[in-house]
């Protein structure tokens, strides 16, 4: 059980929580916000079935999820010494996520809802990051947010629940993909994010000056399908490369993706205080991609350059958990009652409402 501070003038709600939305089965209880506790959180990782393939396919993904879900949702309600009287609502992930997961994950969610007779909570899973420091830290709006994640690179101005505005998204891949996707190139395993930091450790971080790319453009968009370009150009003019000639091209991949990360996050820092001048600055960082050390202390140093607050929740809090997903449903109610039992599950669905027809949306939505 984690226990954090507590909040004043509340109500506190006990909820269920189901993540789906790609290679992580996780069912959690969450009770808040008074006490603020994790009650259970539990997580299967799907690592295994997708290795071979080097990446996550979709389907196998779907498959799996299925197997486990109702186990994994049986072992959350065991951990948490709740029975189904106890549980005030639950929350699911309805988008965004490969399909198949999210629709395996959130029609449990109704079926169990309609079942225990509670009401249900879509939870769009960029705001279970966005939300997760006020489990964690009791942080105050508004905030920043940098997601880096195998399927989402952004900033986002977090002004209060269901208030959001992206600043910034990476124009082609994600950081989390650039990596894992390098990773292959290089012929390291999956998932690649992990094995890319270990051999830049041994690397020589000066023998490669890889791009960074749109850092001579104003704004706080970025790219790294370029800079993933740039290195496989490196790798081919020395083929075939030896084990150093590896850790010095992972070295020097980092090394830019980190000078990227820190370059906008001043840039975001000083955008908020403009914006928000009675304000703390804090920047918030979630995602898989936080676990990478160089990167955390990349943004650690840009926040401090700034005199802002750098706040990252523990690692098996950044990543996908249903935790972060009941959380989000707690605060959904704080503003009044949720019954979401007709809202469909969704590949796409971006924060920010403004972005909701950008150009190119297609059929699947708006992109995130």
């Amino acid at each position: 059980m984690t226990s954090v501070n507590s909040k004043d003038n509340a109500t506190n709600l006990t909820v269920l929580g189901i993540e789906t939305s790609c290679d992580e089965t996780a069912a959690a209880v969450v009770r808040g916000p008074v006490q603020r506790e994790i009650l259970s959180n539990t997580i299967r990782s799907q690592i295994d079935e997708h290795t071979e393939f080097g990446g996550v396919v979709p389907e196998i993904a779907a498959r799996a999820h299925i197997d486990v879900l109702d186990r994994i949702v049986a072992e959350a309600m065991n951990d948490s010494g709740c029975s189904w009287d106890d549980i005030d609502a639950v929350a699911a992930t309805a988008g965004p996520g490969l399909i198949g997961g999210v629709i395996v994950g959130f029609m449990t969610a109704k079926a169990i809802a309609m079942a225990a007779d509670k009401p249900l909570i879509g939870v769009n899973h960029l705001e279970g990051h966005a939300l997760t420091a006020r489990l964690t830290d009791d942080l105050d709006f508004p905030f920043l947010l940098l997601l880096v994640s195998g399927g989402h690179s952004q900033f986002l101005m977090v002004r209060g629940v269901g208030d959001y505005e992206r600043l910034g998204t990476t124009i082609d891949d994600a950081i989390g993909e650039a990596f894992d996707k390098t990773a292959k190139l290089l012929g390291l395993p999956y998932p690649g994010g992990p094995h890319v930091e270990k051999m830049a450790a041994k690397g020589d971080v000066r023998r490669f000056r890889l791009p960074r790319p749109l850092l001579d453009r104003p704004g706080l968009d970025m790219s790294f399908a370029g800079l993933k370009t740039a290195l496989r150009t490196q790798a081919k003019k020395l083929e075939p490369v030896d084990d150093q000639t590896i850790a010095d091209l992972c070295a020097g991949f980092q090394r830019a993706v980190s000078d990227v990360l820190a370059t906008r996050t001043g840039t975001a820092l000083n955008l908020f205080r403009e914006r928000h001048p009675q304000s703390e600055p804090v920047i918030v960082v979630a995602g898989g991609v936080a676990a990478n050390q160089e990167i955390r202390n990349a943004l650690t140093h840009a926040a401090a350059e700034t005199g802002a607050r750098f706040v990252a929740p523990p690692m098996h809090l950044c990543t996908d958990n249903a935790a972060m997903i009941a959380w989000a449903g707690i605060e959904r109610m704080q503003l009044g009652p949720v019954n979401d039992m007709s809202l469909p599950p969704r590949p796409r669905w971006p924060l920010d409402s403004e972005n909701a027809g950008i150009l190119g949306a297609g059929k699947k939505g708006a992109k995130v």
